[in-house]
């Protein structure tokens, strides 16, 4: 791959800068920083949020937005949950426990796509009433108690790792592996920046820009019901809080990766750089001893700074700040 293959991939030197500034900052700073065990659970944290930040991707290159995550999260984990073998019930469905959990999220991002599309509302209001939607399913299935996972060799995805690396990091790279090929050799990947750099010129050519924007959605849900049976797997438990914080930071990865709100723009290569920088960020304050909640200000700090440098050779572009 040549340099201008590189940069169209993983964006230009600015996030990828940042990245070895933090790591080799941090690892000055703090002793246990660059070590393997350290390693590995930067892996892990990074996991989680990489899927749900590449499946935010596809729709902020729409120049939508979904707000949905956390309430898909949290209906996925449960779903999954309560259908495998579980401390509530007798179900023992096994891996198609998992399928229905991602399933879930699938339903979930059709919805947000066919209400958005069809009823011409605005993707993100229509994502945060779905979001509340999946927030109350989550709230009857959880039941006041949240259910435990007892199925051992599911437990072991979230807790095992292959060759010292953590399972959940092989799940997410094969995610993010599955992201890169739609985005490059697929119609949905390659008409999603063309709908979201002009969507009207797309109309006049004759794509049939609604099945894309619908299908963009689905993939957008299809993460988020990955991400929350990862979580489940995680934590052992599904929880109506499970998606908690994820869909601020996602966010903020996306951005800061140079994806721009805008759309047209970005890739989900760029939100792996932006997603680990989050990561290295936050798990370097805690080592240095900040305060956690100083490192919601740092990231709330990041995203608009962000949002600020990728949006200024826009400018021309955007008429009217949305």
């Amino acid at each position: 791959m040549d340099l201008r293959k590189i940069q169209r991939l993983f964006g230009t030197g600015g996030p990828l800068v940042a990245l070895v500034v933090l790591v080799a900052f941090f690892s000055l700073a703090s002793s246990t920083f660059f070590t393997l065990g350290n390693g590995s659970s930067l892996l892990t944290q990074l996991s989680i949020l990489l899927v749900v930040a590449i499946g935010l991707t596809f729709v902020i290159i729409l120049g939508s937005l979904d707000l949905s995550i956390e309430g898909v999260m949290a209906s996925s984990s449960l779903v999954f949950v309560l259908l495998a073998a579980n401390d509530r019930n007798d179900s023992d469905l096994g891996f198609l426990a998992v399928i229905a959990g991602v399933l879930t999220g699938s339903l979930f991002g059709l919805l947000n796509g066919v209400l958005h599309v069809h009823l011409k509302i605005p993707s993100f209001m229509v994502t945060l009433g779905t979001g509340a939607i999946g927030i109350g399913i989550a709230t009857v299935l959880f039941g006041g108690r949240a259910p435990r996972l007892m199925d051992d060799s599911l437990r072991d995805l979230g807790f095992g790792s292959l060759g010292g690396i953590p399972k959940l990091a092989i799940i997410a790279v094969i995610v993010l592996t599955i992201a890169l090929l739609v985005q490059r050799f697929t119609r949905v990947g390659r008409y999603g920046y063309a709908i979201g750099g002009d969507e009207q010129v797309m109309k006049l050519s004759g794509v049939n820009i609604n099945r894309y924007k619908v299908l963009s959605f689905v993939l957008t849900g299809t993460a988020s019901g990955i991400a929350g049976v990862m979580a489940a797997l995680q934590l052992g438990v599904g929880d109506v809080t499970i998606g908690g914080g994820y869909l601020f930071t996602a966010i903020t990865a996306v951005v800061l990766g140079g994806t721009a709100l805008v759309g047209g723009i970005g890739g989900v290569g760029r939100t792996l750089v932006g997603a680990a920088i989050i990561t290295v960020l936050a798990n370097g304050l805690i080592l240095i001893g900040v305060n956690p909640y100083v490192q919601v200000a740092v990231q709330g700090l990041v995203i608009v700074l962000a949002v600020a440098v990728t949006g200024w050779s826009l400018r021309k572009r955007v008429r009217a700040i949305k």
